[in-house]
């Protein structure tokens, strides 16, 4: 009768494994980093969106769910992006300071092995990234509840850069503070749109404590941090790296709360196969000039995933629109719309193609 293995038969099996595994992972960040010799010799772009998905999708389908799918793409995920980061080091702007949202979009997006760099302002992430000081930015653009980033979008009508990609993270508000007592929070500091979108749990539960919004939740973490009497409503990141307590997770007063991030840069990607593109149009001054936008995009079966206006800076009672489009300038149909839209515009400006964005658990 064969022996029944013992606790420490099967822990040595899973040391085996894991010997396993970290040799695997050696030999795939070298064959990463030949590849990124390869692509040099030939001028091909690091970030292949369009193989990445193929990875996923692979692994997804031969997982047949037996490993939980989200651990599956988390691991997964911070593997591929350290091995394209073994090709070339990249610099990634964000509105700090750090464990700001933006940051946590940025650790989700290229994993922890990129150099992160806080700005002090959304306009300063873009500056950074025309200027080739940083290799991206991230910036937030939508909130589901809130609605658009205004600094965000009239950033793209000031300073050269291509929209890289997008992520919508899943936004949890933590009030914390030193103490991890709700009896010590005697003011509750946040960024400005944290604060509307927890309004009524903070009036129901602290009717009697002022707000303050400052420039940031991290702002606001560092603030908690530095008083025992103030409370922060702020990202899971803070908590650990400023060294707070939690004292209530998820106080947001509406489920689904979801804030998309742009990730920008120098160049758009090239085509995944599940993509968008944004543009940036200004109309002539005619009756029925948006709705021949429209239709011209109808009629090409366009689905248009978003429309935005924006007033021109200087020039009163004019406006730039922002359109994203499902579908990638490289796909002829989007590429066709686009020389319409060019030669019907007073203004036209191509700001990206990118992957669709996956939602992202925080």
């Amino acid at each position: 009768m064969p022996k029944k293995p013992t606790i420490e038969d099967i822990r040595k099996r899973i040391d085996a494994i894991d010997d396993q595994v970290l040799q695997l992972l050696k030999d795939r960040i070298d064959c990463a980093k030949r590849i990124g010799i390869l692509k040099d010799e030939s001028s091909r772009a690091k970030w292949d969106p369009k193989r990445e998905l193929e990875i996923f999708t692979r692994l997804q389908r031969d997982n047949n769910g037996v490993f939980p799918e989200k651990s599956l793409f988390s691991i997964f995920h911070e593997i591929i992006t350290t091995c394209r980061l073994s090709q070339k080091n990249i610099k990634v702007a964000y509105m700090g300071p750090e464990a700001t949202f933006s940051h946590l979009a940025g650790v989700k997006y290229f994993g922890h092995s990129a150099d992160y760099k806080p700005m002090e302002s959304i306009e300063e992430v873009f500056r950074e990234v025309e200027k080739g000081r940083t290799s991206y930015g991230v910036v937030p653009v939508e909130n589901s509840i809130e609605g658009a980033v205004s600094s965000t979008l009239d950033s793209f009508m000031k300073y050269n850069v291509k929209i890289c990609g997008e992520i919508q993270l899943p936004i949890t508000h933590n009030l914390v503070c030193r103490s991890g007592n709700i009896e010590d929070v005697q003011t509750v500091a946040s960024h400005s749109q944290p604060l509307a979108q927890c309004r009524e749990w903070l009036h129901k539960n602290l009717p009697k404590i002022p707000t303050l919004p400052v420039f940031s939740t991290a702002a606001a973490a560092q603030m908690a941090a530095n008083n025992p009497n103030i409370g922060a409503i702020t990202s899971s990141l803070a908590i650990d790296t400023y060294e707070l307590q939690l004292v209530v997770k998820g106080i947001e007063d509406y489920q689904g709360n979801t804030t998309r991030f742009l990730i920008i840069g120098q160049k758009s990607p090239t085509r995944s196969g599940n993509d968008k593109t944004s543009v940036l149009l200004g109309l002539l001054d005619r009756p029925g000039a948006l709705n021949e936008v429209l239709t011209i995009l109808s009629s090409k079966n366009i689905n248009l995933a978003k429309i935005e206006s924006r007033p021109v800076k200087g020039k009163q009672w004019t406006y730039l629109f922002f359109l994203d489009m499902i579908g990638h300038i490289e796909d002829p149909v989007i590429q066709e719309a686009g020389n319409i839209l060019r030669r019907t515009c007073a203004y036209y400006e191509w700001l990206g193609s990118y992957p669709l964005a996956e939602n992202i658990e925080p």
